[in-house]
């Protein structure tokens, strides 16, 4: 969420625990990856003052760092494995029902280790994968043999596998065989393909039935206001589908099209999709842009929800596209988001469209524009009570925060607490079960600025008296908040 997302601070009395210890009353993580990693911090990193100044010594020492890497995530695994144990034992000694243990435990660790709650999840069952059915790619890991990336490949590829057979290939593919030596990615997957069918070939074929129900499609950013739409298809479809696209961009060709092939299959594909050449239909998209970029032709980006910034002069052709009765692709509405003109902090929003949901979601969907969970980015499904409904919180702007499903759900877990937080604009504070907090600030709106000018500061300018109105209105509101969670 552009950088919104503050730093994590540690509880009271949380110190460092020291390498191969997990919080609480846990004893030291079994030994190897503690040593290993020990042993390059005392050895390797640690004389960074004196880098090396010959090209053989420097590659030496790239080598070097990628092997403290390593073993780094072997130990990461380790204490990821001891903190899920901690954490249901915790939760089974507060009634926590057995089908709902392990709850937001992938999310503590994804906070840890700055990343999305989703992803925390899989390096979870990453961990546990290696630490408790695969000794030999632990070992591989933790010596420098293997990276993150390549152990998680070979996890991946023995999931549907039980215990027994899953170890039978993890030793079949150790390091000290040679099995894996040199191979690039999809060697080593196609490798532990083969290993995992002649342990299990009904488990292996089942799994790439299973594989079916998983399709989907995404939409990630691309640079220069692209972006990549991308399909998980079986693979019979997803053949089916190309040849139809690949085809049409071969006739169309033939005929004269001086389009691209690449072109005129995408062409196609969105042609296909909507049902209108080269338009859209029945489907809003947003676009954030502040009233200078527009009508003054300004310079200050605009925000497209769903997938980031892009240039004032886009949205502006864009815009124009819409309003044009010449070249009308869509149709255009025009909704007003008054802002601080100081923090950018949405102070109010109007409406002059007629089927939109309510103006309050709106509201906060374009003030979030992602989930608000630190370090995740996932889209909008849940408008959450940042103080819970049932406990007195009230359905305001001020107290709602967009989540993700996913993230919503962990924030119910127990031990998991949320509130507003000061800050330039709408901050969120997540405390986890652990204790420690994370803080979350809605990105700036187009237009923002980084820092309020000096005619913002009460008492300034004639028009300062309605912005420290403002400013005590907050305060006040952000009192009865406070004292609503002292209540609850």
């Amino acid at each position: 969420m552009d950088g919104n997302h503050g730093p994590e601070v540690a509880p009271a009395g949380h110190g460092d625990a020291g390498f191969g210890r997990a919080a609480g009353d846990a004893a030291a993580i079994p030994g190897t990856a503690e040593a290993a990693l020990r042993g390059r911090l005392a050895t390797g990193p640690m004389d960074l003052d004196c880098p090396p100044t010959d090209s053989a010594g420097i590659i030496d020492r790239i080598r070097e760092l990628e092997d403290w890497k390593s073993a780094a995530s072997a130990e990461q695994a380790r204490l990821a494995v001891a903190f899920e144990l901690l954490q249901r034992r915790e939760q089974a000694r507060l009634g926590v029902p057995a089908e709902k243990l392990g709850a937001g435990i992938g999310a503590q660790i994804a906070l840890a280790r700055r990343e999305s709650p989703a992803r925390g999840g899989r390096l979870l069952g990453l961990a546990k994968a290696l630490v408790t059915e695969m000794p030999h790619t632990l070992a591989a890991l933790e010596t420098g043999q293997l990276n993150e990336w390549r152990a998680t490949l070979l996890v991946r590829e023995t999931a549907c596998l039980r215990a027994a057979d899953r170890a039978a290939v993890d030793a079949e593919l150790a390091a000290d065989s040679g099995a894996l030596a040199g191979k690039g990615d999809r060697s080593m997957v196609a490798a532990a393909r083969a290993a995992a069918y002649r342990r299990d070939p009904r488990s292996v074929t089942e799994r790439a039935a299973h594989a079916a129900t998983e399709r989907h499609v995404s939409l990630r950013p691309a640079p220069d206001t692209m972006c990549h739409l991308t399909a998980l298809l079986p693979v019979t479809a997803g053949v089916a589908a190309y040849k139809a696209l690949s085809g049409h961009a071969d006739t169309l060709r033939a005929a004269g099209d001086p389009r691209g092939r690449g072109q005129l299959m995408a062409d196609a594909l969105v042609e296909r999709t909507i049902g209108t050449p080269g338009g859209i239909s029945g489907v809003e998209i947003q676009l954030v842009i502040t009233d200078r970029a527009l009508f003054q032709a300004g310079a200050e980006p605009a925000r497209l929800p769903g997938y980031g910034t892009v240039p004032a002069g886009w949205a502006r052709e864009r815009i124009g596209a819409g309003t044009n009765a010449k070249d009308r692709d869509f149709k255009t509405w025009l909704r007003r988001l008054y802002t601080h003109p100081g923090t950018g902090e949405p102070i109010a929003m109007d409406s002059r469209a007629r089927l939109f949901p309510p103006g309050h979601r709106r509201f906060i969907q374009t003030r979030d524009d992602t989930c608000r969970t630190p370090y995740c980015d996932a889209p909008i499904r849940h408008l959450d009570h940042i103080i819970p409904w049932h406990t007195g919180g009230p359905t305001t702007t001020d107290n709602a925060a967009g989540l993700c499903e996913a993230c919503n759900h962990t924030k119910e877990t127990p031990g998991w607490t949320a509130h507003s937080a000061p800050g330039p604009r709408h901050t969120l504070e997540i405390t986890t079960p652990t204790g420690h907090s994370y803080h979350s600030t809605a990105p700036p709106l187009p237009g923002t600025l980084l820092r309020p000018p000096a005619t913002d500061q009460p008492g300034s300018e004639p028009g300062s008296r309605q912005l420290h109105l403002i400013r005590v209105r907050a305060k006040a509101l952000k009192s009865r908040k406070r004292a609503a969670v002292a209540a609850a």
